[in-house]
Order: structure tokens, then C-alpha cells, then sequence
């Protein structure tokens, strides 16, 4: 899908035909929007085509008439009814007369743009557009990563209620989603160093404090993330080690009452076999007495390991 947007004095509105101060959104398009945007804009098209990659690794390239700006976003996804936490590309392509995003799906890093939610935003203004995007993209890792901090700290809870495989492996994804931001992070962080280094993308006075606030939420995202997976990691090995130590006392239980009923078991096999000699053997009491003694001493045998405290 296409869109084609630009600011006006009374804020931003969809137009049919790209002109000059315009902004191409383009969300999971078609190979032929590809091909008809390469021609109007003079783009490579393998260019337009690499955000589309998930694997794909950010990165800037400097061509003679465009620059091509590729990061990684958060974005949400749902496997197996459970809310899971990734990153993808996002392509920002600075021309000459216009600017073009290409990504997968529809983002949140974008969204705010497109309805004219964002305050001194102009399309046309394309390195402040650009920090924006950049500081917007840092602002939603930073509330993604509170919201998997709340997950784990929800799951953590139940954790000290049931001790089962569900809740770890609940951890285990979001201990993931955590490797995937600090690493698209990092990656950020490293394209945000060679925009200043770039002279192809202006770096104008009023926006280098825009430039240090994009750069700054970007380190805090890291620091955030890093934190994170360090809590969430001794979590789920603090967590293991329980439910390694509750199967332990449960196999203690279940050993010590197997002894304490063998008692039983072996006295009345000694005095079941079927030979001369047996003690009581003609007593009408027989059963009795050895049913008594197999009590007394079954019932002292739990009582040294109850003092052992094996029950």
C-alpha cells in the first residue's frame, strides 16, 4: 500500500501525485508499487525492496541522489494467543524533492506522523523528520520495555504460585524479546553515529538538540534493556534452581515413605512363607502379633525420620 502525504499550513493531508516536500509512506507494498516508485523517484529498486527483508541489518548507504537510512522498530506479534515482542526494518529513503519509509506493516513509529499528532512536524523539513522518526523509534522501544518489565514482573507472581514449565517458557520469550531490542539498539545507536559524519543529511542549528535527545533516549533504551535482561535472566535461573529443588524434596517424600512402607511388606514376607519353624506359627494370635510388631516398628522408623525432618 502507498500513501502519499505532505503538511500544509493547516496540518498534513493525503495527496494523489508526489511532488516536491511530499512523504511516500509505503506499508508491505505490492512488486509493482516497488517498480513504480523506483521509476518516479529514481530509487534502486533493491533498495526499496531491503526493509522488507526481516533479517535485514540496519545500516546507512550514501547514493548520488539518495540516502538510504535503515533501522530496526519494535513491533508486537501474536503466536499461540500470546502477545510476543520483535523487531523489524524500517527504510527511510531521503531524495532530493521527497522522503520514502517502506516497511512491513503499519507502526506505531509511524502512525503518530501520519495523524498529525506530532507537534512542529513538516514534511518538507526532511532532516527534522528524520530525528523524529529516529527519537519517536526510541521513545516506543523505551514503552515496549516497560510493558515486558510489568509482563515479567505479572509472570514472576505466578511463578511463586505454581511453580510449572508455562511460566518459565513465558519468561524465556520475553527474555528473547529483550536480545532482539538490545542488539537492534545497538545497531541504531551505530547509524546514529554516522549521521553525523554524513554530509549528504544537513545538520541544521535548531536541530542538534533534537539530535542529542534521539540519541540520549537511545542509550537509555539500551541501558533499559540491558537491566532488564540482567533481572530477568537471574529470575529464570532463580526460578529453575525452585523448581529444581521442589522436585528434590518431592523424590525425598516419595523415598522416605517407600522405606517406611517396605517395613511392613518384609515382615510379612518373612513370616508368609510357607516353611517349618516359622515363630507363632501355631498360635491362634500369629496374625496378630506380627501385624502389631510390624505397626510398632513402621511407626518408630517414621518417627526417626520424622526427627530427621525427611517427612
Amino acid at each position: 500500500m502507498i500513501e502519499i502525504l505532505k503538511t500544509y499550513e493547516d496540518g498534513i493531508r493525503q495527496i494523489n501525485e508526489i511532488e516536491q516536500g511530499c512523504w511516500v509512506v509505503m506499508t508491505n507494498p505490492s512488486a509493482t508499487e516497488l517498480l513504480e516508485i523506483s521509476e518516479t523517484c529514481h530509487i534502486d529498486i533493491d533498495h526499496l525492496r531491503a526493509p522488507l527483508d526481516e533479517e535485514e541489518r540496519s545500516r546507512i548507504e550514501v547514493e548520488d541522489d539518495y540516502t538510504l537510512i535503515l533501522v530496526d522498530i519494535p513491533t508486537m506479534e501474536e503466536r499461540n494467543n500470546k502477545d510476543r515482542y520483535v523487531t523489524i526494518p524500517l527504510g527511510i529513503i531521503v531524495a532530493k524533492d521527497v522522503i520514502v519509509t517502506i516497511c512491513l506493516e503499519e507502526t506505531k513509529v509511524l502512525k503518530s506522523f501520519m495523524d498529525g499528532r506530532v507537534r512542529e512536524f513538516f514534511t518538507f523539513k526532511k532532516t527534522r523528520f528524520i530525528l523524529q522518526i529516529l527519537y519517536k523509534n526510541a521513545t516506543v522501544f523505551l514503552q515496549y520495555l516497560r510493558i515486558i518489565d510489568r509482563k515479567s514482573e505479572e509472570i514472576e507472581h505466578k511463578l511463586h504460585i505454581s511453580t510449572k514449565n508455562s511460566e518459565l517458557i513465558d519468561l524465556l520469550e520475553l527474555e528473547k524479546s529483550l536480545v532482539y531490542f538490545t542488539t537492534s539498539l545497538r545497531a541504531n545507536e551505530v547509524v546514529l553515529e554516522k549521521m553525523l559524519k554524513i554530509e549528504n543529511i544537513k545538520q541544521y542549528p535548531e536541530d542538534t538538540e533534537l539530535l542529542e535527545d534521539v540519541i540520549i533516549e537511545n542509550k537509555q533504551a539500551i541501558e533499559m534493556a540491558n537491566i532488564y535482561s540482567g533481572i530477568l535472566s537471574g529470575t529464570m535461573d532463580a526460578f529453575a534452581s525452585v523448581i529444581s529443588n521442589n522436585l528434590n524434596i518431592v523424590m525425598k517424600f516419595l523415598a522416605t515413605v517407600t522405606i517406611v512402607m517396605a517395613i511392613p511388606t518384609m515382615i510379612a514376607s518373612f513370616f508368609g512363607m510357607n516353611v517349618n519353624g516359622i515363630p507363632g506359627n501355631g498360635s491362634p494370635y500369629g496374625f496378630y502379633i506380627v501385624t502389631a510388631v510390624a505397626f510398632v516398628i513402621t511407626f518408630i522408623v517414621a518417627l526417626i525420620f520424622r526427627k530427621k525432618d525427611l517427612f
